[in-house]
């Protein structure tokens, strides 16, 4: 069956590396060594994109969690460096994007997302309102790699899981979406991606990056 649409995930897909100015601020700010800050903030961040904290009250339990004693006004800084660490876009790929719906295809984002950077990346970024689907995990209370939120993707874009192709970064994202019976690539880079569409035989059916 012929491929109808494109499911992208939003970071490491159309994005580029998280923002380092941000990333160096999170750190400095909360003061914690680099270690000890990634293994704090990424506890609780499935739960973020679950939709279960909001923003605020992700960094709220983050700093609780770690013993810090920020205020208010601290907080809701640590929370727009966080937004703007993803607030990155890979020129290249929404290229790519465009050319895919030059092409005749539907495409769509499907992405584990918490509510200060949807809101962020959505200021910043016009280009996503060319997809024909967005999908945010936090607005669903589910995210990848629950079976449930390539459904609802599937739903969305009106298209069979053999018509659709997916890109992610995990490969336990791209697993989730094959089991649901849609095709699926993991994504590093383009090279990679180039790679991967000519040995399918996806270049007859896709524009090549």
């Amino acid at each position: 069956m012929a491929l109808r649409a494109v499911v992208f995930d939003f970071g490491m897909v159309l994005t580029g590396l998280p923002d380092a100015t941000a990333h160096a601020a999170l750190e400095r700010i909360t003061g914690l060594s680099g270690e000890t800050f990634e293994r704090s903030y990424w506890a609780d961040r499935h739960a973020y994109d679950e939709g279960k904290l909001s923003g605020l009250q992700f960094w709220k339990k983050f700093c609780a969690d770690a013993g810090l004693g920020l205020d208010p006004a601290t907080i809701e800084e640590l929370n727009r460096w966080d937004a703007r660490m993803w607030t990155t876009q890979d020129p290249a790929m929404v290229r790519w994007h465009g050319q895919v719906r030059e092409r005749g295809l539907k495409t769509a984002v499907l992405s584990n997302m918490g509510d200060s950077v949807h809101a962020s990346i959505m200021a910043a970024f016009p280009w996503l309102r060319d997809f024909d689907a967005l999908v945010w995990s936090y607005e669903l209370g589910y995210a990848k790699p629950d079976p449930r939120i390539f459904r609802h993707t599937l739903e969305k874009l009106g298209t069979q899981a053999q018509e659709t192709l997916f890109l992610d970064d995990k490969p336990a994202n791209v697993e989730a979406a094959r089991a649901q019976g849609m095709h699926g690539l993991v994504y590093s880079d383009l090279p990679r991606l180039r790679a991967d569409l000519i040995s399918r035989g996806w270049d007859k059916e896709l524009p090549l990056p």
